[in-house]
């Protein structure tokens, strides 16, 4: 207990820092000072992986599954690569919601700041509930495993997004609840107006993202779990993985025409590990397989965007 309460007071530290200290004015994250904080947070979460080492090795963590330290480690890796690769997909919906709601870069963080707390809070509690079922019912990993494959399916079918959120039904009821200006008043979610408090679309841009998150989860924790059932390793790289969220978001946001080939490679990282739950019981694959798996789809992703560019039209061009 002594563990996880020390990996969320330095989660908090870390939100605290960010908003109250680094971030505390509003201002435009520029690509540079994007790219400085994502690096930071990817060795942050990188160097964690020594810590989950020592933690294994000392025997300070809960190991019902017995994992040696050494395969605790790239466990943890693996699944915060699976939850990073598996974010940037959340990056093409959210530039699509700013857009939409007319958000300017100053406000961007942020909106994605509340998001990320409120995402933390959603996807412990999932995580919770997905670790509680396939510790209890080992057919739910049959479950699991077929919703990646359906949501890969459903991904390589519809790789351009048509996520209109002025159209969603999130949006419909938030104006059932609120009333909803559509001018911005600074950073404020709410304001009042002749008595009436009302909302901004700073707060609706929040709520719609909040919401997609939920959903995003639904895919990247059952992906999590198909590497490790083990909840301190599910939790922190899961979590570590969505604090680097906003700063990618920033770097890569204005680069998305680039890399519009990646969704390719999360189809096969859905797949595989859609295919590694269902034959989890017949076929045990190393751990340094779903690694290099994971590695090679991403970066034949990457490669193929850059060396097919996609037009404006959305068609790649023949070279």
């Amino acid at each position: 207990m002594l563990i996880w309460v020390s990996f969320i007071t330095l989660v908090v530290i870390f939100l605290a820092l960010d908003l109250g200290v680094f971030n505390k004015k509003d201002h435009i994250i520029r690509s540079r000072e994007a790219a400085g904080w994502t690096s930071l947070w990817v060795s942050v979460a990188l160097g964690f992986s020594g810590v989950v080492y020592w933690l294994f090795s000392a025997g300070l963590v809960e190991n019902p599954s017995n994992l040696t330290p050494g395969n605790a480690t790239l466990k943890y890796i693996t699944g915060y690569l699976i939850e990073l690769s598996l974010s940037v997909d959340n990056v093409f919906v959210i530039a699509v919601i700013f857009s939409s709601f007319a958000i300017p870069p100053i406000f961007q963080h942020r909106v994605l700041f509340w998001g990320i707390l409120g995402a933390i809070i959603f996807r412990g509690l999932m995580i919770i509930f997905g670790v509680a079922l396939i510790n209890k019912f080992d057919w739910i990993t049959y479950v699991f495993g077929v919703f990646l494959l359906y949501t890969a399916f459903k991904m390589i079918r519809s790789v351009e997004h048509d996520f209109d959120p002025k159209k969603s039904l999130v949006f419909r009821q938030l104006k059932r609840i609120f009333p909803v200006t559509s001018r911005l008043y600074g950073h404020d979610f709410f304001i009042r107006r002749m008595g009436i408090i009302a909302a901004t679309p700073l707060f609706i841009a929040l709520v719609v993202i909040e919401l997609t998150d939920i959903l995003f989860a639904l895919d990247s924790i059952p992906a999590i779990l198909a590497i490790t059932s083990d909840p301190f390793l599910v939790f922190s790289s899961n979590i570590l993985a969505i604090l680097g969220l906003r700063s990618m978001y920033f770097l890569i946001s204005r680069m998305l025409q680039k890399f519009r080939h990646i969704n390719y490679s999360l189809v096969v990282i859905l797949a595989f590990v859609g295919l590694k739950m269902l034959f989890s019981h017949q076929i045990e694959v190393p751990e340094w397989i779903s690694l290099t798996v994971i590695a090679l789809s991403l970066i034949t992703g990457v490669l193929t965007s850059l060396l097919r560019p996609v037009d404006e039209g959305g068609d790649s061009n023949a070279n």
